[in-house]
């Protein structure tokens, strides 16, 4: 491992020690070597021991991960997109960075608001148009 940390924003890193790579045989093209070579990687962060990551991150990065953080706090990504492990490696490694970065976002706090007056008479005065509309296009046969 080339790197001590890695870098996420700024000052805030994830140490290498917190990630665990497993190369595993994987799916796709390849051929014949397909069979031979282990290129697919799973990345393994243990999310938990992140010092940095504050309570509404980690809520937020276990909504964006899904069913790819475990309950006990370990984020596994999965990279079989390229046919060498360097490639994968290096997939694995940016989509990590990605939702961490995504995490760290705080969400934009929506302001509720009322609609006007006027758009309510507005869209009530043309329900009564339409049922009116309605009324009249309907056959009544009266005896």
């Amino acid at each position: 491992m080339a790197k001590e940390k890695i870098q996420v924003l700024g000052t805030l890193a994830v140490p290498e020690n917190l990630l665990k790579e497993k190369f595993v045989k994987s799916s796709g093209p390849g051929g014949q070597n397909i069979n031979k070579v282990a290129t697919a990687i799973q990345l393994f962060c243990d999310t938990s021991k992140i010092s940095w990551l504050n309570s509404k991150s980690r809520q937020k990065l276990k909504f964006l991960a899904g069913t790819n953080m475990t309950k006990q706090g370990i984020l596994v990504i999965e990279a079989n997109r390229f046919r060498t492990q360097i490639l994968n490696r290096k997939d694995a490694r940016q989509r990590l960075l990605q939702l961490l970065r995504r995490a760290l976002v705080s969400d934009k706090v929506r302001i509720k608001t009322r609609a006007p007056k006027a758009e309510n008479l507005k869209r009530l005065k043309n329900k009564k148009r339409n049922s009116e509309l309605k009324r009249r296009r309907s056959h009544r046969i009266e005896l």
